[in-house]
């Protein structure tokens, strides 16, 4: 089974940062469309982020200009860079891998911001 484990999460104010990481299985990283994804309380979850194998990035328009996706190759580990965080960012965030071989989720990190 794919294990994706995602670290990072916590309580902010409006306004600041977070940095969130999924690892993932070397043997499936690098052939993998890694992503983030979102649930807020009450509400169904929902695609934020996407980097390909090749880099190939896109964002939901609620994030747009201030989340950034990278991956890092050597540690397979992908990373959700969050700015100028807003109240309705407060989510579970989940880590996803998809590829030819399937797909996985992560157990997912709570994001809080609140002042």
């Amino acid at each position: 089974q794919v294990q994706l484990v995602e670290s990072g999460g916590g309580l902010v104010q409006p306004g600041g940062s977070l940095r969130l990481s999924c690892a993932a299985p070397g043997s499936i990283f690098s052939r993998s469309v890694m992503g983030w994804y979102r649930q807020p309380p009450g509400n169904q979850r929902e695609w934020i982020a996407l980097i390909t194998s090749d880099d190939f990035i896109n964002y939901a328009d609620s994030v747009k200009g201030r989340f950034t996706i990278s991956r890092d190759n050597a540690k397979n580990t992908v990373y959700l860079q969050m700015n100028s965080l807003k109240p309705e960012d407060t989510a579970v965030y989940y880590c996803n891998a998809r590829g030819q071989w399937g797909g996985s989720w992560g157990q997912g990190t709570q994001v809080t911001v609140s002042s």
